[in-house]
């Protein structure tokens, strides 16, 4: 009589199959809560742009329809001269793009400085850093307004930078601190040792590594001087930025104007994130200090 083979096991067989199962589940619970996200995130997005498509009419119909029915682009055609776009867009892009490099210039050997504190003098340092957050908006915009018209600031891209950076640094500072702690103190050690002084080892060594870090910082940075009305409004009376015109057109209550320059004031946001996302690189350190 012959016996039935039956195909021997591992002992690992039993034990994989268990966390495999889970991971895949973990894997399918992810991307449905990503879908999930992505969906609130793109909707109001979705929106802007349909609104941005249609008539006066049909945006404030009483019952609007969902999808964007008979698109017309006379909006962006009358928006998008540069009469109308040409200065805002001008200022805000000089403007954002001025204080992300000033804020990551000044506050990168700043935050380097506070990295390498000994922990209980760091901790106090940064704790001061951010209570300079704390304070309403509106009471340090007075102030900084009044002495920049007596300067001779006002209306100007410098003004509003250097406006800017008040409510900036402190935020760039203190995710410059965090991205220089992770940095290995060997490898500076290491640099040394090779002859670097310290500013090489600084340029050469720890900002190559601290890349990461320097785009979020830069992508922050760059976000809220590229978002900010409230400092728009002290200093420029004359001239406007892109949120100022925004704030103007919504004043005159028309919805399809203020949808098509909301798209407008979002193209470049997504534009720099998708560029600088490539410094953006989880496990960056990893393996720095291997060998």
């Amino acid at each position: 009589m012959s016996a039935t083979q039956v195909p021997a096991s591992t002992p690992g067989d039993g034990i994989a199959s268990g966390p495999r199962r889970r991971f895949r589940g973990g894997n399918a619970g992810f991307w449905v809560l990503a879908i999930v996200v992505a969906f609130f995130l793109l909707v109001p997005l979705y929106v802007l742009v349909k609104v941005s498509l249609s008539t006066l009419a049909q945006a404030t119909a009483p019952r609007p329809s969902y999808l964007i029915q008979d698109p017309t682009l006379d909006n962006w055609r009358r928006l998008l001269t540069w009469d109308v776009i040409g200065s805002p867009l001008q200022h805000s892009l000089t403007v954002a793009t001025g204080t992300a490099i000033i804020a990551i210039l000044l506050a990168a050997p700043a935050a380097y400085v506070v990295a390498r504190l000994p922990r209980g003098v760091r901790y106090f340092v940064i704790l001061g850093i951010l209570f300079t957050r704390m304070f309403p908006e509106v009471i340090i915009a007075t102030p900084i307004a009044s002495n920049f018209f007596s300067w001779g600031l006002n209306d100007t891209d410098l003004g509003l930078m250097l406006a800017h950076l008040v409510r900036t640094l402190p935020l760039v500072a203190w995710i410059l601190v965090g991205s220089f702690e992770v940095i290995p103190y060997d490898l500076e050690e290491s640099s040394a040792v090779d002859g670097a002084s310290r500013i090489v080892t600084l340029v050469r060594v720890v900002l190559p590594i601290a890349a990461p870090g320097i785009a979020v910082a830069a992508i922050f940075a760059w976000l809220d001087s590229w978002n900010d009305l409230l400092y728009a409004i002290y200093l420029f009376l004359t001239e406007r930025t892109l949120p100022l015109e925004v704030y103007y057109y919504a004043n005159r209550g028309n919805v399809t104007d203020v949808a098509t320059f909301s798209v407008i004031l979002t193209i470049p946001v997504v534009i720099i994130t998708l560029f600088l996302q490539r410094w953006i690189k989880s496990g960056y350190l990893s393996g720095a200090v291997k060998g």
